[in-house]
This record gives C-alpha cells, structure tokens and sequence, in this order.
C-alpha cells in the first residue's frame, strides 16, 4: 500500500499485510466488524501492547535486562551495540509511542508483483538512513497534524502514533515498499520508493492513512467508492483520462497510476491513500503560503473537489488552508 507521492515509474507496493501478520491482523481491504468509532479510534490515548512489542521487537524472548511490561528495554536492548540507531529508535518511541522491530520471513503474494521473499532486516549499518528518514517522518506528520488540529480547534479523529514499524527486505526486489494493517506497517529498506526523505514520509502518511481508513469502518469504500468507481468505469486504464483524477502521478510500471491500478485490491481504497497524501502535501504548502507544483487537486475536476472535501471532513476536522478556486 505505499503509493509514495513519487512521478518516478516504480511499481508501488500492496494494500494488504504479508502472511506471517499477527493472527488478529486483518487486511485493510476488511475492516472488523468490531471497529470502534472513528472519533474514539483515533482520540482514545494508545500504546504498543507489551506482548505484541515483545515478538516484534524481540521475537517473543524477553532480554535479560529488561522486566515485562518495559517497551522502552525492549527497544533499546534490540538495538545494542548500534549507539546512534538506538537513539533514532528511542527518540521514536519517546516522541510517538512508535515501536521499532522487524518482520517475520515468509512468502508474500504481491498482486501484480507476483511472489516475493520476505526477510527480516533491522535498521542499521547501510539501513540506519531509514530509519532516520522514518523518525524525521514522524516528527514532520505530528508538525502537520497540530497545525490541522489548531485551526480546527481541538483534536480531529485522525491517529499518527503508537505504531509498530516492522523493518523487512524484500530478496532480489525492490517492491513493496511498504503495507500496513492494525497501526503497524511494513518497512521495506529496498523499497523502491525509498530513495530519500521526502519520499519516505509521504509512503507513511500513505501507509498509515490505510490504517485509519480501517479504523472508520471502511470510509474510503463508503463513502468516496461510488465516485472512484465512475471515474474507472469511464476512464478504464487509460492513463490519459485518468490524468486529471489522479491525486498523485506515481505511475506502476507497464500499467497506470497507482491509484487506479488493476489488481491491486480495493480502488477505493488505494485512491483514498493517494487521496490524503495529496492533502497533507497541499496543506504543508499552504502553510509556507507556497502552491504546490500542478496546482491545487480540488480545483480539477468536480470529482476532486467532492473527494477532498470527504476526506477532509471525515479524518481533519473538515479543515482546508488552501485558497479558493478561482
């Protein structure tokens, strides 16, 4: 699920998590039935679940110096011996209440991207950057979010922390570059979309809106479905009519905007992501009074405008900092 607000053809990752996902993992494409409402789902105070840290990060055995129910031993612990990676995973954890550790091996069925090799691989050494850039992401969405949050005037029902990040390689690939489901998401630091720091954090607000997506029963599906599916319906594959429809422009290559491509579950869903991503970039825009290149999303097609007003009013509190169309 990563669609990275990138215009570089690289084939972007799925919208479902790998086998080996924790056994009350679901995909995003199916929500639970259970799902709490979305205000209390993102407002309610949250943390990483000691148990669920414990395997992540340490693969179920507790480290001597640490004593149950310690997150932050735990973390600190599985990054021994790597001073500078253990501060970016702290900080992390002190900052977000994110959690750092790593994926399990197992065969991951991509969609399109066919069968794929899934390795754990902890952030350091050549991958230490990712984890930097995964820190910097974070520290830079909580800076969005509080701006959201003030000219809204309270809290909106949108949630960007306590997460698991679990680091993984994908073995002579380089897709996907991440998926999430349940506040976790998978990092992949051979994902193709990983190139620098900028892109890093628009594939995690990608990512993590998934997670949100979840949270509200679907709204993607329920709410902004019946207009995605017009556009494919009218437009197909065909990428010069869906042009003006796609928030971002990353193209998969040998098929379409990411967006709308086939075989990659739910349109809704993935459009949804793009969708938001595309928001966070014009909103940081229009608070450095800068115009993002291509304009502003919701002054294209009337489709635009009806989407992003949806998603504004459903995750931030219906707020848009962007100057009106003229």
């Amino acid at each position: 699920m990563v669609s990275a607000c990138s215009s570089s053809p690289f084939e972007a990752p799925p919208s479902s998590p790998p086998p080996s996902a924790a056994p009350t993992d679901v995909a995003v494409s199916a929500p639970p039935a259970s799902a709490s409402s979305s205000a209390a789902t993102a407002l309610a105070p949250v943390r990483v679940a000691f148990a669920r840290a414990l395997q992540v990060v340490s693969g179920g055995q507790l480290p001597a110096p640490c004593q149950t129910g310690d997150v932050r031993c735990l973390v600190s612990a599985r990054f021994s011996g790597h001073d500078a990676e253990r501060t970016s995973a702290l900080a992390l954890f002190d900052e977000t209440g994110d959690v750092v550790g790593t994926e399990e091996e197992h065969q991951m069925e991509g969609g399109f991207r066919g069968t794929i090799h899934i390795v754990p691989e902890l952030p350091v050494r050549q991958y230490a950057k990712h984890l930097g850039w995964v820190l910097s992401a974070q520290r830079d969405i909580a800076v969005f979010q509080k701006a959201i949050e003030d000219k809204h005037g309270g809290p909106v029902p949108y949630r960007n922390r306590a997460l698991v990040f679990r680091f993984l390689r994908s073995v002579g690939r380089t897709t996907p570059s991440a998926y999430a489901a349940n506040w976790e998401v998978g990092y992949n630091v051979s994902g193709s979309l990983h190139a620098h720091a900028e892109a890093v954090r628009d594939t995690i607000f990608h990512e993590v809106f998934h997670l949100n997506d979840q949270a509200h029963k679907n709204w993607s599906r329920r709410a902004i479905g019946p207009i995605v599916d017009r556009i494919a319906a009218k437009c197909a594959s065909k990428t010069a009519c869906l042009t003006p429809y796609a928030p971002f422009k990353t193209m998969v290559r040998g098929g379409t905007y990411y967006a709308f491509q086939p075989n990659n579950g739910d349109i809704a869903h993935e459009y949804a992501a793009e969708l938001a991503t595309r928001y966070f970039m014009e909103q940081r825009a229009a608070l450095k009074g800068e115009v993002p290149a291509g304009g502003w999303f919701k002054c294209g097609p009337t489709e635009n405008a009806e989407t992003m007003t949806a998603l504004a009013k459903e995750f931030f509190g219906a707020v848009d900092l962007t100057p009106a169309c003229k």
